[in-house]
């Protein structure tokens, strides 16, 4: 009987741990949906304040089921259609209330190409089958640009009136969207590993980070934001200067050749 009773309680147990994850989805879900009511009502700090919730969430819940190992492939699909929610609709409409409104059919344009390019960086994470470095991430990650945008609103919450403004801003999400679907490397920070001893210095690092961030926010998140999104193309025009000064029969240049042609 005791027995029994065991075995129910650990099936329960198991349960709650898989559904653990789903949890943090659910919760990107509300609030990539509430950022996009938010932005309709013009209350583009919480908008974007949302959006980075959202990031957070996204990036526990792909940790807590590899930790608790509960991955499974209900929970990859959900997550990216949660990610196309809350890092795709949601910094859309979110931008294009925020600085696109003077821009008319040209604004709505630039909103829906990055949805697009959104849904392309997802489709192709999801169907990529062969082996990879797990170390980096093909293109800018949804989630990543997505905050990066958030970021750009969360320092300067008042609606952009001026053109030439929205279309630096209208710029700047071309180019968002164009790294998504790129093959340029960005790092994926999977193999930080914290039960390690060299492990302390980075809890330190995170620790100066988040004190930082209680200081100046608003401009302590947008430059972690954007040299993220310049680390990939810094990242490939030292390849390329790297290849450049090594001869031709080289091995180093063959490694950084292969590299860079990895899918």
């Amino acid at each position: 009987m005791k027995k029994k009773r065991k075995q129910i309680k650990d099936k329960k147990f198991r349960r709650g741990i898989y559904i653990l994850p789903s949890t943090f989805t659910i919760g990107n879900i509300f609030c990539g949906f509430y950022s996009i009511i938010a932005s309709f009502k013009g209350d583009f700090y919480t908008a974007a304040l949302l959006i980075g919730i959202a990031f957070v969430l996204d990036s526990l819940d792909g940790r807590i089921a590899r930790l608790t190992h509960s991955c499974s492939a209900f929970g990859l699909e959900f997550d990216s259609l949660a990610d196309i929610i809350s890092f795709g609709v949601a910094p859309s409409v979110l931008i294009f209330s925020w600085a696109f409104i003077s821009l008319g059919r040209v604004g709505w344009l630039t909103s829906l190409i990055f949805i697009i390019c959104g849904a392309m960086r997802l489709a192709r994470f999801n169907i990529q089958k062969s082996p990879v470095d797990t170390r980096y991430f093909v293109g800018l990650p949804i989630p990543a640009t997505a905050f990066f945008l958030a970021t750009l609103v969360f320092y300067y919450p008042q609606r952009i009136e001026n053109q030439i403004a929205s279309i630096f801003i209208m710029a700047l999400v071309y180019l968002v969207s164009f790294l998504m679907i790129s093959k340029l490397r960005y790092r994926s920070f999977k193999d930080i590993d914290f039960r390690k001893r060299k492990s302390y210095f980075i809890i330190i690092i995170i620790a100066l980070f988040f004190w930082l961030v209680l200081i100046n926010p608003q401009v302590v998140l947008l430059a972690l934001s954007s040299s993220f999104v310049l680390s990939g193309i810094l990242s490939k025009m030292l390849s390329l200067w790297r290849r450049r000064k090594l001869p031709a029969t080289s091995p180093q240049r063959e490694k950084i050749i292969e590299e860079q042609h990895q899918p």
